[in-house]
């Protein structure tokens, strides 16, 4: 029989990745995220999909606090989780504008680099059994970042943990936005024993490869036609496709379909931009038969609908996010908080991937 799955959740927004993680097998008991208004749309989706509430609790408190004042609290957790054989992961993105380079770029010295460091220690500290680590792709590959990314990796392997690693784009998984991440997956030596980390098949959950889809067919830009219908081109696969999600997650009949922004700029200039131009730095108009840009909703970016003469609405942005259509933010979440929770978030299609190949590799140890 295998052991039970437990994980520990940290920096968890609205809890896109946890819920990937949750409905694969593992059982999620312990919640941390410092925003409360993420914090209390995580309580809420759950609550509405009848989801268990983590053994531990949710955490409303900054991850340092882990480090100093609820030290003993936190280790006492992890060691009561083990007592019936369990393993125990934790799970985690930092908070990462200042590794992007859309971002802030400042990098390991910036309050959100920092939460990095933070993060590595508290796995060193709290010596889970495994652990996940997610942030932007400008960590691992812009020089300077890169180095304090092996950095840490050398503190954890220090501390007796086996680690992979891999840059992933989500439309690997079938999710329909080209969005890059790094990931690093790793295992103590001691659960380990004589297995090779590198026989963690980060593909073995891949629904495409990038040179699948980029030999794909995909339309580049149509004149913008508000409310008109139109053909899904020859040579695409539909569910990599905006419209596929839309109508997957019944966008409009979903809670969240008339939350969106009004630009201030005033309608003509939504009317201005052509169906699938993503080409300028702020406006991009999505296009209804292809994927998405990353769903990002800060630094000025806004996301025009293909078809309709408005900004997308948060239940558009969580189809793209591919969510279960029951998932749902809840009604008094500013408009602000929805959006920048949706971008903050790992898509879920990609964190079931993640943690069904997690689970096989731990059930084989």
């Amino acid at each position: 029989m295998s052991k039970k799955l437990v994980i520990f959740s940290f920096f968890s927004g609205s809890g896109f990745l946890d819920l990937g993680f949750e409905n694969n097998g593992f059982q999620v008991d312990l919640v941390n995220e410092f925003q409360p208004a993420f914090l209390k749309a995580y309580q809420y989706s759950r609550a509405a999909m009848g989801m268990r509430k983590p053994k531990y609790g949710y955490f409303n408190i900054d991850i340092n606090e882990f480090l100093d004042t609820r030290k003993a609290e936190l280790q006492k957790y992890v060691l009561e989780a083990r007592e019936d054989g369990s393993l125990v992961g934790f799970i985690g993105g930092p908070p990462c504008p200042d590794f992007s380079v859309a971002g802030k770029n400042k990098g390991r010295d910036g309050d959100n680099g920092k939460l990095s460091q933070s993060y590595t220690d508290l796995i060193v500290e709290m010596q889970p059994d495994f652990f996940l680590f997610e942030n932007v792709k400008g960590l691992w590959r812009t020089a300077r970042h890169r180095a304090f990314f092996e950095e840490l990796k050398g503190k954890l392997h220090a501390s007796g943990y086996a680690t992979t690693e891999r840059l992933t784009n989500s439309l690997e998984y079938g999710a329909p936005q080209d969005r890059d991440r790094i990931l690093m997956f790793g295992v103590h030596q001691g659960i380990l024993g004589n297995v090779d980390i590198d026989s963690f098949d980060w593909k073995k959950y891949h629904r495409y490869t990038l040179d699948e889809i980029k030999a794909m067919n995909w339309p580049e830009t149509d004149a913008f036609c508000p409310n008109i219908m139109t053909e899904k081109p020859e040579g695409i696969d539909e569910k990599l496709t905006v419209q596929y999600w839309f109508e997957k997650n019944d966008v409009e009949n979903h809670p969240n379909a008339q939350d969106y922004f009004t630009p201030r700029g005033g309608l003509s200039r939504i009317e201005s931009i052509d169906e699938g131009d993503v080409s300028k730095k702020s406006y991009k108009r999505l296009h209804r038969w292809r994927f998405s840009p990353t769903v990002a909703y800060g630094n000025n970016e806004v996301h025009l609908h293909p078809y309709r003469i408005r900004r997308i609405s948060a239940a558009e942005a969580l189809a793209l996010q591919t969510l279960p259509k029951e998932f749902a933010l809840p009604a008094d979440m500013t408009l602000t908080n929805k959006f920048k929770t949706i971008g903050n978030g790992v898509p879920y299609l990609l964190a079931c991937g993640i943690a069904r190949t997690i689970k096989d590799f731990l059930e084989v140890l």
